[in-house]
């Protein structure tokens, strides 16, 4: 039941204490409850807006947002926040007016509202928009380092990965401890193949600071290849752990889809075979069969060597890596191939163990000896 005795400027603040826990619903509930009371309250229409846009519920979003610019129409949060729906709604140019109007109306002195604007439009792939407002956030606190890093990732996502280089280092002479930009520039390194740089940078970062699996694939094979540290090596064992939090574990369905979508992509690469060819290369198919057990090598890129049938190699190589120990080998493949293709970019098949390795041999993370 409404409480006569709180101000809107009480509600606003409850709200948005709701809202930066993550409470969206509750927080919806006490900014209805406020306008209840305060109809005209403009901070409490711009408070629903964000909490709708939290929700997903754009439209609505969109309504509230509006409703609070007729009974403001310069009020810098509320432009803002309508700029950012109008970008999920598909609506860019409107968005990008949405969003100047906060400079012609001198809101460019606003750090944080610029910050907000540029990272609305960097989500959604608008990044020359956005390097404009992380620019402008940058000339108003050229001291802040998220801004310079800000700066920085767009630069890098613009093509330009010399100035984005610099920009990010210049970031991290600000505030050493701006891990989201060391982590950025030790990927950025290890595209360009400086490795022992990127080692550098990714060798400062803590498990909880990696966000997706990408940084820290790249920092346990650097520090296999150039600390020569074993699969099993205690150093390694703290970041295994942050993987499997970050991957949680494969159900079947997610195996089932990475399978056929596995199968669908080698299709694209294959013509359709008349009926009698096949035919043909089915009795070549069964033919071979009777060499299928013989020995093969291959080697690791950190030195490594496994012999045997192609099934025995897959075993050896998970038998080997103490994270998958009790699991299936399917398990390991889709694992391995899942890293290859973040360090890489290439699909390894998991279809079968020789496909894997032949795959994983194409990627460049291992060798087929003769």
């Amino acid at each position: 039941m409404p409480t006569p005795f709180l101000s809107s400027e009480e509600y606003d603040e409850r709200a948005h204490q709701l809202y930066n826990e993550g409470q969206y619903d509750q927080a919806l509930d006490v900014l209805r409850e406020g306008l209840a009371l305060y109809p005209h309250a403009v901070e409490l229409h711009v408070g629903v807006g964000y909490a709708r846009l939290a929700r997903e519920e754009y439209a609505w979003a969109r309504r509230s947002f509006e409703e609070a610019l007729i009974l403001d129409p310069e009020h810098e949060d509320a432009l803002a926040g309508l700029g950012e729906v109008l970008l999920k709604l598909g609506l860019e140019d409107a968005a990008r007016k949405a969003f100047h109007t906060t400079l012609a109306l001198g809101y460019e002195d606003d750090l944080e509202l610029m910050l907000q604007i540029g990272r609305a439009l960097f989500r959604e792939g608008l990044v020359e928009d956005a390097k404009e407002y992380f620019e402008i956030a940058m000339r108003q606190a050229p001291d802040s380092a998220e801004s310079v890093a800000l700066v920085g990732y767009a630069q890098h996502r613009l093509g330009d990965d010399d100035a984005a280089i610099a920009t990010l280092r210049r970031a991290l002479q600000l505030d050493s401890d701006h891990t989201e930009a060391r982590i950025y520039l030790g990927n950025i390194l290890y595209d360009r193949g400086e490795y022992e740089a990127a080692l550098y940078h990714l060798d400062r970062s803590k498990p909880e600071d990696h966000w997706d699996e990408l940084g820290i694939w790249r920092l346990m094979e650097l520090k296999r290849t150039i600390h020569r540290l074993p699969d099993d090596d205690p150093e390694l064992r703290k970041w295994e752990e942050r993987l499997a939090e970050l991957a949680g574990e494969p159900d079947d369905i997610d195996e089932m889809l990475a399978e056929i979508e596995q199968r669908a992509m080698e299709h694209e690469h294959h013509d359709v075979k008349h009926q009698l060819e096949l035919f043909g290369i089915m009795l070549t198919g069964l033919a071979e069969q009777k060499t299928e057990q013989r020995t093969h090598r291959v080697m690791t890129r950190d030195g490594r060597a496994f012999h045997g049938s192609w099934d025995d190699i897959v075993r050896q190589m998970r038998d080997g890596n103490s994270t998958f120990t009790g699991r299936s080998v399917q398990d390991f493949m889709l694992n391995e191939a899942r890293r290859g293709f973040s360090l890489t970019g290439v699909v390894i098949p998991t279809g079968d163990a020789e496909s894997f390795i032949r795959g994983s041999a194409d990627a460049g993370l291992l060798r087929i000896l003769p």
